[in-house]
């Protein structure tokens, strides 16, 4: 049976990383813990687990000290997790079952994705950009790494991969507060970042339209109705994250002035109220169970124009 390092990445963490080294310390043949200047007692909670503990100074690109924990592992697999995310007894199971056949070379697999169930507000959130989630996190060391250009990014691997059956829970956020001091802070600086590389061209209406079109695809689309209230809620926060990218693009740009009429905004505006009309009518039909009512609500769709949010 081939052996694997759990490598853990944490910052200030005292209230989770207990949770996290216990649903590991039965799997891992070798525990990693990458502390990132906590001033709590992340690394001493964390010395109860393991020795194999390694200061690094915080990096708004959280992968790079990853990536260091990932050079430190000695096991022929490195399994990545966040502080706040848990190993369920059943995932555990299946990832023994793949290092015991993991010396089988009929089929060489190097890497595995794994569902993630993120508890948002005290819910697991089955909808929207929370489910299924999937996160490249099994793999075989020296196949993979993080390629450090932007926060929300997978880890690359080296060969083939594939999917495992079972999910690891992330206790993601507990708190308004603390999403609104992440995305200030740490994921819209990053998406900035990105844009600007990308040669973005700064839109004044994307003011209107970045919001709009990210609460529509979460909400509707991706079927974020579905999970009532939370549902509603994160559609909208992520519709406020995706204002605040467009204004710190806007700051990036020293202000710039865009000459605008209210006939601007308001036709701007009416674009988006067909939109929304668009996609209220898709979930009718896709909730519907009579086939006339489907059919009826497909006509009035007809009428409406083709939306900008997929």
């Amino acid at each position: 049976m081939e052996t694997i390092t759990v490598v853990i990445s944490a910052r200030n963490e005292e209230t989770k990383i207990g949770r996290c080294l216990s649903s590991v310390h039965q799997l891992a043949d070798e525990i990693i813990v990458i502390d990132n200047e906590s001033s709590d007692q992340t690394h001493a909670i964390a010395k109860q687990f393991t020795s194999l503990i390694f200061e690094r100074k915080n990096n708004l690109m959280l992968n790079v000290n990853k990536n260091y924990g990932f050079s430190k592992a000695k096991s022929d697999w490195i399994l990545s997790l966040d502080a706040d995310e848990v190993i369920p007894l059943e995932l555990s199971k299946e990832i023994k079952t793949i290092l015991a056949q993991s010396n089988n070379h009929v089929s060489q697999i190097y890497g595995y994705w794994i569902a993630r169930k993120n508890i948002l507000f005290g819910k697991w959130i089955q909808h929207g950009l929370w489910w299924p989630d999937e996160q490249l996190r099994l793999f075989r060391r020296g196949r993979g790494s993080f390629p450090c250009q932007h926060v929300h990014e997978y880890i690359n691997v080296d060969g083939p991969t594939a999917h495992l059956a079972n999910a690891f829970v992330h206790h993601n956020y507990e708190t308004i507060s603390q999403f609104i001091y992440k995305m200030d802070t740490i994921y819209t600086e990053s998406e900035v970042v990105k844009l600007i590389d990308s040669k973005y061209q700064l839109a004044w209406y994307d003011a209107l339209r970045f919001p709009i079109s990210d609460f529509i695809k979460i909400y509707f689309a991706q079927a974020g109705y579905k999970d009532g209230l939370h549902g509603l809620v994160l559609s909208m926060l992520q519709s406020f994250y995706s204002f605040i990218v467009f204004v710190k693009l806007w700051e990036r740009q020293k202000f710039k002035t865009f000459d605008i009429s209210v006939d601007d905004v308001s036709n701007e505006m009416q674009k988006s109220v067909k939109d929304f009309r668009y996609w209220i009518i898709s979930v009718h039909i896709q909730n519907s169970h009579s086939t006339l009512t489907r059919i009826w609500y497909k006509i009035l769709r007809r009428l409406c124009i083709v939306p900008i949010s997929k």
